[in-house]
């Protein structure tokens, strides 16, 4: 039996932990419960997740409707288009049923490529050889979470590239609808290729009230993600990473009296605990060297894994982890101990921290 690949290709970096990342988790529930009520998809359509941020994995095979169960998606540092590509390209190779002269291989792969922002990788080369060798031989479609993702990156792989900027559950809940209809399209459609009624291949009509256009304009090279400061510490009692991540804020320019004031500052969004392992894998190897000075940081988090009262404590050894005041610390990096009080909040309190490159 021919099949229909559908391959989800899903950006864990720590700039989509939180609402986004919990939303996409919840949304592959919703998709694949609609997809179980369709006769077209169930003959048809094999579902894979590939999950990418510093490193790219792949969490589900291609596996039919009937047996397919969302995995969990995990977190990451760093969002690698490049080896995201690189390893998409591989189960392509891998996974799919190519033409002989004996038989019909599988439907060319319908690809849902969703991301938040701008590649923290040297994807070039990785480009090229989507570009020569792949972009004819699937249907890409790529979503962008937000405004500032690379949308000039997205359009060197595909034409059918849609900007999600909305960010109320109702939304969210229309967009993964969206999805899966797009899906059953194909799903009805698979005997030529030809997705009918002037839309994109592989593509439902779009909702206009959730998707909008943006003028594509030129990014420089990123080696972080500008748009939010993500840190990870770990909790003193329970050794567990977690990540605190703020977002940016553009000052006003040209604001009397505020003239000193920087630029531009983050806000806390929130402490998430992450699973270790699962982090690990997706993360690149190299660390930030991009600081950010406390001063420019708004609120501070308590430890989402036990609760301590300070979730942004800094060790002589540089990393940050969970601690209490005016008692005995132990950094759960490198060991050493120290009290620490609470310190009068002026000017030379303020100090810089690394920040992941998100």
């Amino acid at each position: 039996m021919r099949r229909l690949p559908i391959f989800f290709v899903i950006d864990v970096s720590e700039s989509m932990i939180g609402e986004p990342l919990e939303q996409v988790q919840d949304g592959m529930t919703s998709i694949i419960r609609d997809l179980k009520t369709d006769p077209y998809a169930l003959e048809t359509a094999y579902l894979s997740v590939i999950a990418f941020a510093g490193k790219a994995k792949t969490l589900l095979p291609l596996t039919d409707v009937v047996g397919f169960y969302p995995p969990q998606l995990g977190v990451g540092g760093g969002t690698s288009l490049g080896a995201a590509l690189k390893h998409l390209m591989r189960e392509i190779d891998l996974q799919i049923a190519p033409t002989t002269p004996e038989r019909k291989g599988d439907w060319k792969p319908l690809i849902f490529l969703f991301t938040d922002g701008v590649p923290t990788d040297d994807y070039k080369a990785t480009m090229k050889t989507w570009t020569e060798k792949y972009k004819s031989r699937t249907n890409l479609i790529c979503v962008s979470f937000g405004e500032e993702a690379s949308m000039p990156v997205l359009k060197e792989l595909t034409d059918s590239v849609l900007l999600f900027n909305n960010a109320k559950d109702e939304d969210y809940k229309k967009f993964f609808k969206w999805v899966t209809a797009s899906i059953k399209v194909s799903s009805v459609a698979v005997d030529g290729g030809s997705y009918g009624n002037g839309q994109q291949p592989g593509m439902a009509p779009t909702d206009d009230s959730i998707f909008t256009k943006v003028e594509i304009t030129k990014t420089g090279d990123n080696l972080f993600d500008p748009r939010v400061a993500v840190f990870t510490a770990k909790c003193q009692s329970t050794k567990r990473l977690y990540l605190m991540k703020y977002n940016r804020v553009d000052m006003p320019a040209n604001i009397p009296g505020m003239e000193k004031m920087p630029r531009s500052m983050y806000r806390l969004a929130g402490g998430y605990p992450v699973d270790d392992n699962m982090y690990r894998e997706l993360t690149e190897a190299h660390k930030s060297d991009q600081k950010v000075n406390t001063a420019d940081l708004v609120g501070y988090c308590s430890c989402p894994c036990c609760g301590n009262q300070f979730g942004f404590t800094m060790c002589e050894c540089g990393n940050l982890f969970c601690g209490v005041v005016d008692k005995v610390n132990t950094c759960p990096w490198c060991s050493r101990q120290a009290t620490y009080s609470l310190s009068s909040g002026g000017a030379d309190d303020d100090f810089d921290v690394n920040r992941s490159i998100g």
